[in-house]
């Protein structure tokens, strides 16, 4: 009987560790990303301190996280 209710104390504090482990995870984007000549977003990917657009005329924009300044331009070849 004691090894059954430390068994599924141990299962709850397990779930609720993993519950609050991965709730703390919330990626941060400015409010408006500002796409040069009007590109549209199809995908965005975030990194630690920065984060990418891939735009629907084949590019990948990089920008600064901090600043939302335009690191970088990567052109996809189709």
């Amino acid at each position: 009987m004691l090894l059954t209710a430390v068994m599924i104390g141990g299962v709850l504090v397990t779930f609720a560790l993993i519950v609050i482990r991965l709730t703390d995870r919330t990626p941060t984007l400015p409010d408006q990303v500002e796409l040069p000549d009007g590109a549209k977003a199809q995908a965005v990917t975030i990194g630690s301190n920065w984060y990418a657009v891939v735009t629907d005329d084949n590019r990948i924009l990089i920008f600064d996280k901090t600043t939302g300044r335009q690191r970088q331009e990567i052109n996809i070849e189709p």
